[in-house]
């Protein structure tokens, strides 16, 4: 333990230096602007680094990449709060608190409290990737295909009861129909193509990033549209550094949601929107105002963004210990340590220990940069909502089109953009919740291709899901979170509730 803390104090000594100082705030800032454009994703701005940052000396590199990462997860939450369109889909869980809070004239505020659970979430998973990078990451192992498949219909089921409240129905159909979308194209294990009605441009799938900017995006302008007399909301920034009292006053939800986002970034493939999302539900269960959930809740904006934040660094675990990303951004994260002549997996504590505590060492100044330009010029950015939205939609559309279009320069991805905004404008019409159909989409690759893999493994025995002790576990909250919303199960655990605390006083 004190070599690594004194391996950690030498590579935070050896970035202190002026170059590498403007390396750290650039990056970052540039993270911040990528985070907060739809379309623009963390993904994106690592892999347009790394090809800039091929030049550079390795622990340079990666330290702009690292610090681009976190910037971008952390970004998203602007455009979410300030728009009501996540600039990235780890931040579609602050929109849920985040918009509602910015609607009631407390923008700044809002952002005051996003920037500091992202803060004290990064904080965690500093803490956690130091300590717990070989224990989490053999953990991270045990999760076979079974495990991931369950995993997945447990974040889509999640994601509906939490968006849909007064009928989660709805929300696990947008979540399931996200699944069903994911499987257009060629299958992941045979590369057989599916419902692509012949199509040459289906049989490659649809891509997220064009449907996600369409459901969250492109919906809204049909929303402005249609409802053009909107108030323009009047936002008086009195305060955008939030209180002590008001940060410690959630100090068991911020620690909660910084180690279920650490946990959950761990899980190979799994990535930072299930961390927010996980955290978010864990908070609204744990909460004594529940009922604040959705319509303006700091506990909500805090436990989000403490969450996909604190994945950052939870994603960065299996990268180094396993050698297996943890996430969209760290697989190529960890491709440009390949680049660099670094070798993530087993092997690095004995090949090259002083690197894991180098990058331990990048996600501090990463975060600390983030936490300061996160709280700098907020006063103009909350002036975004004082435009009629009207005249903001216009330059919403051209962004839209351009972070549809810059992914693979694919017109068919503008058309894509353009048809699930219209999907999109339609469920908010009819009340269902848009965000488990883009986490459905998100979690279909990862459900079809371990589901196909498990199978294949067990020879067609699908009963084999109930012989792995953490599928049952993950099956059985599955199971109780959809029970949770059933009247008959809500008087059972209320009457329960009862008679133990009258067997506790007798």
């Amino acid at each position: 333990m004190f070599d690594g803390l004194m391996m950690f104090l030498e590579s935070l000594a050896g970035f202190m230096k002026p170059m590498t100082l403007f390396n750290v705030l650039w990056a970052t800032q540039l993270g911040i602007i990528i985070g907060m454009l739809p379309g623009l994703t963390a993904t994106m701005g690592v892999a347009l680094l790394t090809t800039l940052t091929f030049k550079l000396p390795a622990g340079e590199a990666i330290l702009i990449l690292i610090c681009n990462y976190v910037g971008a997860i952390y970004g998203g939450s602007r455009s979410a709060i300030l728009l009501n369109i996540p600039g990235t889909p780890a931040n579609a869980a602050t929109a849920v608190d985040g918009h509602p809070l910015a609607q009631q004239g407390l923008a700044g505020r809002a952002i005051g409290i996003a920037t500091t659970g992202s803060f004290l979430g990064s904080v965690v998973g500093i803490f956690c990737l130091a300590v717990f990078t070989p224990l989490i990451g053999n953990f991270a192992l045990n999760f076979q295909s079974f495990e991931f498949f369950t995993l997945a219909i447990f974040g889509v089921v999640i994601c509906g009861n939490l968006t849909a409240p007064k009928d989660p129905i709805k929300g696990w159909i947008a979540g399931f129909l996200g699944l069903f979308v994911a499987m257009i194209g060629m299958e992941g294990i045979h590369a057989h193509i599916r419902f692509s009605f012949g199509n040459v441009n289906l049989a490659g799938g649809i891509d997220l990033i064009p449907a996600m900017v369409g459901v969250f995006g492109f919906s809204e302008i049909i929303m402005v549209m249609k409802n053009q007399k909107l108030q323009v909301v009047n936002t008086k920034i009195t305060r955008i550094i939030p209180k002590v009292r008001e940060v410690l006053r959630y100090w068991k939800t911020i620690i909660r949601s910084g180690i279920i986002g650490v946990f959950v970034g761990a899980i190979p493939g799994v990535g930072e929107d299930i961390g927010a999302w996980v955290s978010y539900d864990f908070a609204k269960n744990a909460s004594k105002e529940p009922e604040k959930f959705g319509k303006g809740s700091y506990e909500g904006l805090i436990s989000a963004e403490c969450g996909n934040n604190a994945a950052c660094g939870g994603t960065i675990i299996p990268v180094l210990s396993l050698g297996i990303p943890g996430s969209a951004p760290a697989a190529v994260l960890m491709a440009a340590m390949f680049i660099h002549g670094v070798r993530p997996g087993p092997l690095i504590m004995v090949e090259n220990p002083e690197f894991v505590f180098q990058t331990v060492a990048m996600v501090l100044l990463a975060t600390v940069a983030m936490f300061v330009l996160g709280l700098s010029m907020v006063k103009w950015l909350v002036k975004v909502l004082q435009v009629p939205r009207e005249k903001l939609m216009p330059i919403i559309f051209v962004l839209c089109v351009i972070g549809a279009f810059a992914l693979e320069s694919n017109l068919f991805d503008v058309t894509i953009m353009v048809v699930f905004g219209l999907l999109g404008f339609l469920m908010k019409e009819m009340d269902y919740p848009v965000a488990p159909l883009v986490l459905g989409i998100i979690l279909g690759d990862i459900l079809d291709k371990n589901l196909r893999r498990a199978l294949i493994v067990s020879e067609g025995n699908i009963l084999q899901i109930f012989d792995r002790p953490i599928s049952l576990v993950i099956i059985a909250l599955t199971i109780l979170t959809m029970l949770s919303k059933t009247s008959w199960f809500r008087n059972f655990w209320s009457i329960t509730k009862k008679r133990a605390v009258g067997l506790i006083k007798k």
